[in-house]
């Protein structure tokens, strides 16, 4: 309803309430038309009946929710639940085009609005985050693997004769499986043991690029965010050897939005160097579900630059849903709601980290010094060890309980895990090298976390630690007799 249909209603209430309903018509349209206007994150975040208000007008425009559509097509947004188009804002379209997963379609004017003006929103997030050089990104309604093998896939038509990605090693197996399901050859570069970390070996990275020649090597794959000990690369340098090689950087940013020091990191590095695009989650950094990725630039979005044969590689139209998500979380922030996250995230990093040592120290173990991981930290397990595989069966055992008392994400690495991926094996699987010195339990200080459950955790953790040395304390006859009277009638 606008102010002249509101005119309509002056004989059946007072002209003085229609004056008051048209100054909040207004209100919530002047709320609209400034969103679209700047196509920015608002200083303070909006009500949510205004987003929903927005992404119900936007939905009109769609030619599936036209009062006089007739669809002659095999694909006119016909949706059978009303509980489902109620989920999607009756958004059936998805976004893009079988040629570009960014194209506007022209039945689907509303969706393709939607999709634009959150892909400008995001940008202004990287940026506010740190990323200030940023100049273009897309959303991609997949996951940050796959969104690491759809970009893997757009540099084979221009590199052709490309064999090899370049990959300082990281435990986590989606980045790992996102090079060979693109049919590349991971070469492998070990981290190397500064202290408590582990650090990238850019000799090492020099070494491979001899070894095989610049242009067998597709790109140089790098990693920000990460659990400790194992800390962010060393982008700037890694910049630089691409720049000076002549090789494209490809930065898996997965959850480093949320951090200073990773952004600070791609900024630096994209200021020194090349760095052709960085990925990062919209779950992790966003708090949406998952199914969603934000690829960035720092080239200008045109008709030829990277992101936009990335989005034209994409086969298919695509899910509108992971931009819905992410509209209305940035509209409900605000720029002063995604710096107070950001702010609170980084307080509460510092005081989970105290809280662990406390424990650390209860127990005769210790906190790692790891200074340039932000996000990540490392408590050792060391008062674990026996024999070989006695470490491994308790350690294995806290994460467990851990489990079991519903503290999830911690993750528990023992000494000299295997695992095999895709015909690699790796040796001390889960501590990014072959053969770390300490058993530890690693947890995060992510976005979105509250100091309440930093509480919980150290808790927890101090609990399940307790529990379990005062099991392995006892003696097996200890054990042998306590099931004895339990099996006794």
């Amino acid at each position: 309803m606008d102010s002249s249909a509101l005119q309509l209603c002056s004989n059946l209430v007072p002209a003085s309430y229609l004056m008051l309903g048209d100054d909040a018509l207004k209100s919530v349209s002047n709320v609209i038309k400034d969103i679209l206007d700047h196509q920015k994150l608002p200083t303070d975040g909006i009500d949510e009946n205004l987003i929903q208000a927005l992404l119900t007008q936007l939905s009109w425009l769609d030619s599936n929710n036209s009062l006089s559509v007739c669809g002659a097509g095999e694909r006119e947004g016909r949706v059978f639940s009303k509980l489902v188009a109620r989920r999607h804002f009756h958004l059936a379209h998805g976004v893009g085009r079988s040629g570009d997963v960014t194209a506007v379609q022209p039945k689907a004017a509303g969706s393709s609005i939607m999709n634009q003006l959150c892909t400008k929103l995001m940008l202004h997030i990287i940026q506010e985050s740190g990323v200030r050089s940023a100049k273009s990104c897309i959303i991609v309604p997949m996951a940050t693997g796959m969104t690491l093998m759809l970009t893997f896939l757009t540099l084979r038509s221009l590199r052709p004769k490309a064999l090899y990605i370049i990959w300082p090693r990281i435990d986590q197996k989606s980045c790992f499986k996102s090079m060979i399901s693109a049919g590349f050859i991971p070469l492998i570069v070990e981290n190397k043991l500064e202290g408590d970390e582990l650090r990238t070996d850019v000799e090492g990275i020099k070494g491979e690029i001899e070894r095989v020649g610049a242009d067998a090597i597709l790109c140089i794959h790098t990693t920000t965010s990460c659990f400790a000990p194992r800390v962010p690369d060393r982008l700037e340098e890694i910049a630089k050897l691409c720049k000076e090689q002549n090789i494209p950087h490809i930065v898996n940013n997965a959850y480093g939005l949320q951090s200073s020091k990773c952004t600070h990191l791609l900024e630096q590095a994209a200021r020194v160097g090349r760095v052709d695009a960085f990925v990062q989650s919209c779950d992790k950094n966003l708090m949406v579900p998952v199914g969603g990725a934000i690829l960035a630039s720092f080239d200008k979005s045109t008709n030829d630059d990277f992101l936009t044969k990335i989005a034209a590689t994409y086969a298919g139209r695509a899910s509108a849903t992971p931009a819905i998500d992410l509209l209305i979380t940035a509209l409900e922030l605000g720029v002063n709601g995604w710096k107070d996250l950001l702010r609170k995230r980084k307080a509460n990093f510092i005081y989970l980290k105290e809280e662990l040592k406390k424990v650390a120290a209860k127990h005769g173990e210790q906190v790692l010094e790891t200074p340039h991981n932000p996000i990540s930290m490392v408590m050792t397990l060391s008062t674990l060890i026996g024999s070989n595989e006695d470490q491994k069966s308790r350690v294995t055992e806290l994460g467990s309980m851990l489990f079991t008392r519903k503290v999830s994400g911690a993750r528990v690495v023992p000494i000299g895990a295997k695992k095999t991926i895709e015909n690699f094996e790796f040796l001390g699987f889960g501590s990014h090298c072959n053969s770390y010195p300490h058993p530890y339990v690693t947890v995060a200080a992510a976005v979105g976390m509250t100091q309440g459950e930093c509480d919980v955790i150290v808790k927890r953790i101090d609990k399940s630690f307790a529990d379990l040395k005062k099991r392995l304390s006892r003696s097996p006859r200890d054990e042998t007799a306590e099931s004895s009277c339990k099996d006794a009638p």
